[in-house]
């Protein structure tokens, strides 16, 4: 087991779990809430067979790595990620985040701008910008953060049987593209999280990453699917591929948030296509 320290919180240390498969162009997996880097398997093992060097980390609070009390925070998490791109010594490396790990994405790029990074990848994402305001009408009303923000506080383990069932649209899917089981290890990961991490979470979901993604020029996929009850595509996945100069769009058809899992087959087709093509030229820059 492989662990990296980013910070202290008192007399203990805040470490990161990370598991480095593979050889060849290194491509960095960030998973979304409240999961761990555990539930790319489906993408993991495809990824290797195409040749790449394939990096999965548990996000603080979540999965194998620490449980801190500190730390929920977008500049935090875009810090953590850089740590272990710096102690591995990364170069030519792809980022792909989905969900809230689309988020790291972003604002990595805010922050430590494009050296090193070759391409970009946003999956059922949550940027640009969730939250609706009077000058972005497109997002999603603040009462409804507020009120997961009460069910995670009144019974988190409720609120996740909950989540999960808009999370692969149970109702539709359930038997076809997902099992019982599957659900129900998405519910065990994810109960064994941080308490502190499920809640403190959930505000940094709107997360303003407009002027985040202005810096992104580096080729860039966006895979969302058309039936996301978690993340609307029309207000994450579409606005995302406009604001990002030459970025792709690829619609998942009847896909709910985590195509990842239900709809595999075509994410990774996509995955493998794009993050092979070329030597990651520079949005734009393509002929």
């Amino acid at each position: 087991m492989s662990y990296i320290n980013v910070e202290k919180e008192n007399s203990g240390n805040i470490d990161l779990y990370y598991e480095d498969h593979g050889t060849g162009k290194p491509v960095i997996l960030i998973h979304g809430y409240p999961l761990s880097g555990a539930s790319w398997e489906k993408q993991i093992a495809v990824l290797l067979a195409a040749g790449h060097r394939v990096i999965t980390y548990d996000r603080r609070g979540f999965g194998k790595s620490s449980q801190p009390t500190t730390g929920y925070n977008y500049d935090t998490f875009a810090e953590d990620l850089h740590k272990l791109v710096t102690q591995l010594e990364l170069r030519d490396f792809s980022l792909v985040g989905f969900s809230m790990g689309g988020g790291e994405v972003a604002r990595y790029f805010g922050k430590y701008g494009s050296t090193g990074v070759s391409k970009a990848v946003f999956v059922s994402a949550v940027p640009p910008f969730l939250l609706k305001t009077p000058e972005n009408p497109e997002g999603v009303d603040g009462t409804v953060f507020d009120g997961i923000q009460k069910a995670v506080v009144a019974d988190r383990y409720a609120f996740f049987t909950e989540f999960f069932k808009n999370f692969y649209n149970t109702d539709l899917l359930l038997g076809k593209r997902v099992s019982e089981q599957a659900v129900q290890a998405s519910w065990n990961v994810a109960v064994g999280s941080s308490a502190t991490a499920s809640l403190a979470c959930v505000p940094t979901w709107h997360e303003d990453f407009r002027k985040d993604l202005t810096r992104v020029d580096v080729s860039t996929l966006v895979i969302h699917g058309d039936a996301d009850r978690i993340l609307p595509i029309s207000a994450s996945g579409l606005r995302t591929a406009k604001l990002i100069k030459g970025a792709r769009l690829s619609v998942v058809k009847d896909g709910p948030h985590c195509i990842t899992w239900t709809h595999a087959d075509e994410v990774n087709r996509e995955l493998v296509n794009f993050l092979g093509e070329g030597a990651g030229k520079r949005a734009g820059t393509a002929s």
